[in-house]
């Protein structure tokens, strides 16, 4: 069996105190849990199995930095760096990777990001793969569907908008109208407290974003679907655009690699400190993260060589 790899898309914030640190506002953070007084950076990392690590970063500025000409500049952002979504500044990332000739990887995502009907076509876009996270209140049409265009009207009056016929469910509907064995029991990794498993369903389905915001229709993709047994309902929920002939198994390997994303903040926060940073400046700050990341790959190189030559002497 190949084994799994994956680019991980994601965000992570850095708590600050004040006002002058270049990127800080008061906003969401998944480190805080809530609404806090933080920055936040988006970052791509590289995944397999067995280790991981990020490849590039790219601080968030909020509206209110980036119409600041004159905070912006004392915090030596560049001058006219434009507002750039969570989603744009993604893309970006994704487009260095490509840009340095870097091997195609899935792109792997929380809703956060797999929600964004845009970033998974600016995926598609760039020919890549994606295994996303979705939320369960996601509209989907269980067999493809296109519009309607009404007969127009002999007479005068607004031309009638063309329909479709029926309506798109949402994703825990769909999930509870599976028949049992739509089910199957799948272990996806060995972890230190034994074998991960989880109950899993995947069918083909039509993203319902065309319908519901008067785009064009979306192609079919996976829907990937966790429903613990003991559960009152799904666990998680993801859209993929991997062949049809994809094997449930490897869509649920793909799918469970994001955890390691966290395992990744974690070393780099409390053991490189990377959210230690002290100073305000664009400059510092991205200094900072790019020494921090390459202490972290010289740490990971360092431990594979370990466990080379590790085994070589046992053998």
């Amino acid at each position: 069996m190949l084994p799994a790899a994956g680019w991980i898309v994601d965000d992570s914030g850095f708590p600050k105190q004040g006002k002058e640190s270049v990127g800080v506002a008061r906003q969401y953070s998944g480190t805080l849990g809530k609404v806090g007084n933080c920055q936040v950076a988006v970052a791509v990392h590289l995944t397999t199995e067995a280790e991981s690590m990020p490849l590039d970063w790219a601080l968030y500025l909020p509206r209110a930095w980036t119409e600041d000409a004159e905070r912006c500049r004392k915090a030596g952002v560049p001058e006219s760096t434009p507002f750039r979504t969570k989603i744009a500044l993604a893309l970006e990332l994704i487009d260095h990777l490509l840009a340095w000739g870097l091997s195609r990887q899935p792109v792997l995502a929380d809703a956060g990001y797999g929600n964004n009907t845009e970033f998974r076509q600016g995926l598609v876009d760039r020919q890549l793969h994606y295994v996303v996270g979705v939320e369960s209140s996601t509209a989907v049409w269980e067999k493809p569907t296109q519009r309607v265009q009404p007969r127009s009207r002999a007479s005068r009056g607004r031309p009638r908008r063309p329909y479709y016929r029926g309506q798109p469910r949402a994703l825990r509907d769909l999930a509870a109208a599976l028949p049992a064995e739509s089910w199957r029991t799948l272990t996806w990794r060995q972890g230190s407290q034994g074998p991960q498993r989880g109950r899993f369903a995947a069918c083909r389905v039509q993203p319902a974003h065309g319908h519901v915001r008067d785009r064009p229709e979306l192609p079919p993709v996976w829907l990937l679907i966790e429903w613990p047994a003991e559960a009152e309902a799904p666990a998680k929920y993801w859209f993929s655009n991997l062949p049809e002939e994809i094997s449930l198994r490897r869509l649920v390997r793909l799918a469970k690699l994001r955890w390691r994303v966290e395992q990744n903040y974690q070393q780099l926060k409390e053991e490189l400190g990377l959210d230690h940073y002290e100073g305000r400046g664009w400059p510092g700050w991205h200094h900072h993260v790019t020494l921090v990341c390459l202490a972290y790959a010289f740490l990971l190189l360092e431990r594979q060589r370990h466990k080379k030559n590790s085994a070589s002497d046992v053998a």
